[in-house]
């Protein structure tokens, strides 16, 4: 096979256990490498940072060349996630007024008691059970028990949110051109509904405000810090699903990662000390995001390639963080690795917004898991994976005890 197929074989479902092979022959064929489809694969550490740091590379998914034969994308609503500066640093700084520093420096440190609270919950509710899906049981209802609190979702409402959920994470996913319309004509619909429900939740809160971040937002009293009605639909779809999707995958890998390394495991179980480094190996050597898309704004020269304008570029981060040219061994799990400035939460002015309380959520929930985790081995390995490419992890991780 040649390298122009590379995407189209890293997205394939019968690769999703193991990509790095194909990660490697990415950064050997690299560092910037054509596909068939016309797109760019980047998977190398040093180009991946700076492609991601470079002004004339645009997140803003209207500015592909596809786009511009549609012209629903000119009226398409975006959250801040896919959206250039000036506008992304708007809505940007205006979210993170209620979320966190300088404005709202406690209220993420504040939820550390009620996620240790919900974890032990989750804990005792499986703690003689001879089998657990780390998934099911523990790493999907953890974060969403902490994203409704956090936002104001009722829980009892997670089965609707969470179809809503499936179609436009699906939508957004990495591929190589199969179904893609249908898929955004499906998201579409469940952002329309998915917004006007959340809008809906605002706007109970209006005047009688409470302690979450949608209250916060409807409550702002200076008009000119707030969001509008369309602002607020987004941002708070954003919020929700980034808040939970990704977390379930690294908590879930990581469990996977230790009972595949159990020196590594019985480490932990030893020196609980470690566990916030250890979570930082795991976002490198396994992070839950393992790819994004950038468009070039014009014709850019970059590492001997002229990526041209409109077109599409892929950075796999997830290669980049295996990279040998920045980090030793890099296929190895070392939880004391020094100097880990690896990609899981990406790089540049959007890199992730729920960072801080994704690692509070992982740390507090794999130091509950590992004390257990001795007497555990996988029912099946490698697990079934999820169908998405960009957010790799399992759909089940059984684990008998």
């Amino acid at each position: 096979m040649t390298a122009d197929t590379l995407l189209e074989r890293i997205t394939d479902y019968a690769n999703r256990p193991d990509p790095w092979p194909l990660y490697a022959e990415l950064r050997e064929a690299g560092p910037v490498v054509p596909q068939r489809d016309g797109s760019y694969l980047v998977g190398t550490y040093h180009e991946i940072v700076a492609l991601l740091h470079n002004p004339r590379i645009s997140v803003d998914p209207r500015n592909l060349d596809a786009a511009a034969s549609d012209p629903s994308q000119e009226t398409r609503r975006l959250p801040f996630l896919r959206l250039d500066d000036p506008e992304h640093h708007r809505l940007r700084t205006l979210t993170m007024r209620p979320f966190g520093p300088p404005h709202s420096p406690g209220r993420i440190d504040a939820m550390r008691g009620e996620i240790a609270r919900i974890t032990e919950e989750l804990t005792e509710s499986v703690r003689d059970r001879e089998q657990v899906d780390i998934v099911d049981d523990f790493a999907y209802p953890l974060p969403v028990t902490v994203i409704c609190r956090l936002l104001g979702v009722p829980h009892e409402d997670e089965p609707t949110f969470r179809a809503w959920t499936d179609v436009l994470v699906a939508a957004a996913d990495i591929g190589t051109g199969e179904d893609i319309a249908q898929r955004q004509k499906a998201a579409v619909q469940a952002q329309q509904e998915m917004g006007g429900y959340l809008l809906n939740l605002a706007q109970q809160r209006v005047g009688r405000p409470t302690d979450d971040l949608l209250s916060a937002f409807v409550n702002e009293p200076d008009p000119a810090l707030r969001l509008t009605s369309e602002e607020l639909a987004e941002t708070a779809i954003l919020l929700l699903i980034a808040g939970h999707e990704t977390t379930v995958n690294l908590i879930t890998n990581g469990v996977l990662t230790l009972l595949r390394h159990p020196d590594q495991l019985e480490r932990l179980r030893s020196d609980p000390d470690l566990l916030p480094r250890a979570v930082e190996e795991l976002l490198r050597y396994e992070p839950p995001v393992h790819m994004r898309e950038r468009i070039p704004l014009a014709d850019v020269d970059f590492a001997g390639t002229t990526l041209p304008k409109g077109a599409r570029v892929i950075v796999a981060l997830a290669s980049g963080s295996r990279d040998p040219k920045r980090f030793h061994e890099p296929d190895r799990f070392d939880p004391t690795r020094p100097d880990n400035e690896h990609l899981g939460f990406c790089s540049g002015v959007h890199i992730c917004f729920g960072a801080p309380l994704a690692r509070i959520e992982a740390q507090t929930a794999l130091g509950a898991l590992i004390p257990r985790l001795g007497t555990a081995s996988l029912v099946q390995d490698p697990p079934p994976y999820r169908t998405n490419a960009m957010l790799r992890g399992p759909r089940h991780l059984p684990v008998a005890f």
